[in-house]
């Protein structure tokens, strides 16, 4: 065998070590000992004994670039013995999972917290608490701190948080991300430097205020849903572009949105296409809707839950702002959807792009509707006509080829007279010969001059099923 120690002569330039082995190598020799406290890269996996992370990293010499440090069903403790020396440490990254495996989300009682420390150095933070309790430190700046993620999180002294993130002591933050939170009732941000929030599933938020003169993207997601109280949101962010909105129906009206002059992209709640006459979820819709004139890109989601008795609501949806840019999302459950699709094309009938997708649904999709479904009395759409004679490009995904999907393109060839492109991603459940099949018959609807693609495996690998004419 070779004299050659494993890692020879040579500097390695980027080291990454897996704790267990770092713990078995750095015996063998002083010299590796030495090594491997300069390494710019750590990764505790499953850390079986958190508390000597701590002693770890205060024997570490050189800057950390990247720290990982992933548990499984922690107590606050444990993160607060070794947090503060990686507050010291971290230069670069800094990644905390705690798998919780034991479900989290517990009530709260008289359970332990720790405090989030001041990290100085660090310039990127994401914390999955899996439901610890958290304190972020009453004072000190996160100097160099530009992301910080908080995912699955319970919050005490919750005011803090606003403040800890605003420019005062958050001068260089440009993302903020705050996901399936507990106890954070009001969250007020002041900041000059925030390009993006994103906040979903926080439960118990009342009051939300944001006044952020770069904010360039606000994604609000299920955040008022969980609570009754008065609701209060503020937004100043005359920079937007994107605002994603999807939350409780009786929120706009105690929504205020200050100028927003570049705004590009909205998304507002999903629309019901059956249901109670003068629906709150569908009035929150269009109220979004309605307050702008111009949107280059509008997401927008019509839902068919549980139609039976109820009514057909599209035709409260009178106007859309004019867009360039449709992505429909249909909810279909199955039903036929070429009825409330048509309706929204009819009123955008100016755009360039379309995407049209069918998620799956955590009801379960039904192949057909049942004999004498109420989507079937909309039919007037298949013979009435529309010209899409600007739309240049369209999307499908994930396609399954269901015969109300294979009916809707085909007239979306006959309306769209000026169509260059067609991008057709198949749903998982469709086989290789079934998409196969459904490209030769996707082809003979369409013309020589549209180029057709077909893609499998979430769009990972390409169809060919014909050749190109």
């Amino acid at each position: 065998m070779g004299s050659q120690s494993p890692t020879g002569n040579s500097p390695l330039p980027s080291l990454v070590v897996l704790t267990p082995a770092a713990a078995q190598t750095s015996v063998l020799s002083r010299r590796w000992r030495r090594v491997w406290a300069l390494l710019p890269d750590l990764r505790f996996l499953c850390a079986s004994d958190p508390h000597r992370i701590g002693a770890v990293l205060d024997a570490h010499e050189a800057a950390l670039l990247y720290l990982f440090v992933e548990t499984r069903d922690a107590v606050a403790g444990s993160a607060a013995a070794w947090l503060p020396a990686a507050a010291r440490r971290v230069t670069g990254r800094l990644l905390f999972h705690n798998l919780d495996e034991g479900g989290g989300a517990q009530e709260d009682g008289d359970e332990e917290i720790f405090e989030l420390p001041c990290l100085e150095s660090a310039t990127s933070a994401s914390l999955h608490l899996g439901f610890l309790g958290l304190a972020v430190a009453p004072a000190g700046v996160f100097v160099r701190l530009t992301d910080l993620s908080l995912a699955r999180v319970r919050l005490h002294r919750p005011g803090e948080l606003g403040d800890a993130v605003s420019s005062p002591r958050c001068p260089s933050l440009q993302k903020l991300t705050v996901r399936e939170s507990r106890g954070l009732g009001n969250l007020t941000i002041h900041s000059d430097s925030l390009q993006q929030v994103e906040l979903h599933d926080l439960h118990g938020l009342q009051q939300l205020s944001i006044v952020a003169p770069a904010l360039q993207v606000l994604d609000v997601m299920k955040c008022f849903y969980h609570d009754h109280n008065q609701l209060v949101a503020s937004i100043s962010a005359p920079q937007l572009v994107t605002l994603v909105w999807i939350d409780d129906p009786r929120v706009p009206s105690s929504v205020q949105l200050g100028e927003m002059e570049h705004l590009e992209l909205l998304g507002p709640s999903l629309y019901l296409v059956y249901g109670l006459q003068d629906s709150t979820l569908n009035r929150a819709c269009l109220s979004f809707l309605r307050r702008f004139k111009v949107i280059e890109d509008l997401i927008l989601t019509l839902a068919y839950l549980p139609i039976d008795n109820y009514q057909y609501l599209m035709e409260d949806m009178t106007m859309l702002p004019d867009i360039t840019f449709l992505r429909l999302i249909v909810l279909t459950n199955g039903h036929a959807f070429g009825a409330s699709a048509f309706h929204v094309l009819r009123m955008c009938s100016g755009i360039r792009r379309l995407l049209l997708a069918f998620p799956a649904t955590d009801v379960e999709a039904q192949k057909t509707c049942p004999s004498g479904c109420i989507c079937g009395d909309q039919h007037n759409w298949e013979t009435d006509q529309l010209l899409l004679n600007c739309l240049q490009e369209v999307e499908i995904t994930p396609f399954r080829g269901s015969e109300h999907e294979v009916t809707f393109v085909k007239q979306l060839f006959d309306w769209a007279t000026v169509l260059q492109k067609m991008t057709v991603t198949f749903d998982y459940s469709v086989t290789e010969s079934m998409a196969k099949e459904l490209c030769l018959v996707l082809r003979n609807f369409s013309r020589p001059e549209i180029r057709m693609e077909f893609y499998m495996d979430g769009g990972r690998v390409k169809v060919l099923s014909a050749p190109e004419d």
